[in-house]
């Protein structure tokens, strides 16, 4: 604690002492690092000092940074570096998130600098995937939260950088087997508390199976079968909200892709628009 208020006191003097003094934009002796756009720095990961010298240049260069206007840090700790995380803790730096391979800290330079949050969201897809005698391509999970046997949409989380018409048809061909094509995004369900203090979105999207021959994944589904769809929406074993998508999955058109001009890269972003077919007249006066 003595650390960090000593520490702050130098940097505040560092910075009021610009009142009367040009501020300094000579960094060069400073830890390797890149400049943000909101008087943020970066550190350079790949050119950290030895464990021994880490906390003098640490702190000079914290004191050059605040001197020069900047508001925050952040310092990616790669986990073969890991003895730095305690050091720099006592800098007065936190942790703002962490992977398998490094953890990113944050070290306010001035006591109200904005640091964003980190990702809050997980997002899932399930498959509404209908044949042409109207059934339903339904799984039982073999690890659920409950000895009760449900029926449910093949489906799961997306992987990094992954689409959502990749990852719904790659869950459905993983756990059953069925080769699909995506046809449409109908509805979405937003809940908080899901895993690890974060918050879910699940998209539920319509399908055409190219194929109706089934090969469970075995080790994650218990079940998997073709259900008529009417069978479905009765069952003991279906939620309520189960029920609701498929219905929503039956009536409604919903959004598909559509790739917007002006956008130079596929692999980065994906749309979801309604047909501009449907209706040329607007929402409002549709809706009175």
């Amino acid at each position: 604690m003595k650390a960090l208020v000593e520490g702050a006191i130098r940097r505040y003097a560092a910075i009021t002492k610009m009142g009367t003094t040009p501020r300094s934009t000579d960094l060069s002796h400073t830890l390797a690092h890149t400049a943000d756009h909101f008087s943020g720095i970066l550190i350079d990961a790949d050119h950290l000092p030895d464990d021994a010298h880490f906390t003098e240049e640490l702190s000079s260069s914290m004191d050059a940074w605040a001197a020069a206007g900047k508001r925050l840090v952040w310092l990616k700790v790669p986990l073969a570096r890991a003895a730095l995380v305690p050091l720099a803790a006592q800098k007065g730096f936190a942790f703002h998130h962490a992977n398998e391979h490094d953890v990113m800290m944050t070290g306010r330079l001035v006591s109200d600098a904005f640091i964003p949050t980190h990702a809050t969201h997980y997002v899932g897809v399930g498959g509404v995937v209908l044949n042409d005698r109207r059934e339903l391509l339904v799984v039982c999970e073999r690890h659920r939260a409950t000895s009760r046997r449900y029926y449910k949409l093949p489906g799961g989380a997306l992987q990094a950088g992954e689409h959502l018409v990749d990852a719904v048809t790659r869950e459905v061909l993983e756990e059953t087997g069925v080769e699909a094509r995506f046809e449409a995004l109908v509805c979405f369900r937003h809940w908080h508390g899901y895993r690890y203090g974060k918050s879910d979105i699940y998209f539920v999207c319509r399908l055409t199976p190219l194929n109706t021959d089934l090969t469970m994944q075995a080790e994650e589904i218990e079940e998997c079968l073709w259900m008529p769809v009417d069978e479905y929406l009765s069952h003991e074993l279906v939620s309520p909200f189960n029920k609701r998508i498929v219905r929503a999955a039956l009536s409604a058109p919903g959004v598909t892709p559509e790739w917007i001009e002006g956008h130079t890269d596929p692999a980065r972003y994906e749309f979801f628009m309604p047909d501009e077919t449907h209706s040329n007249e607007p929402l409002a006066n549709r809706h009175g």
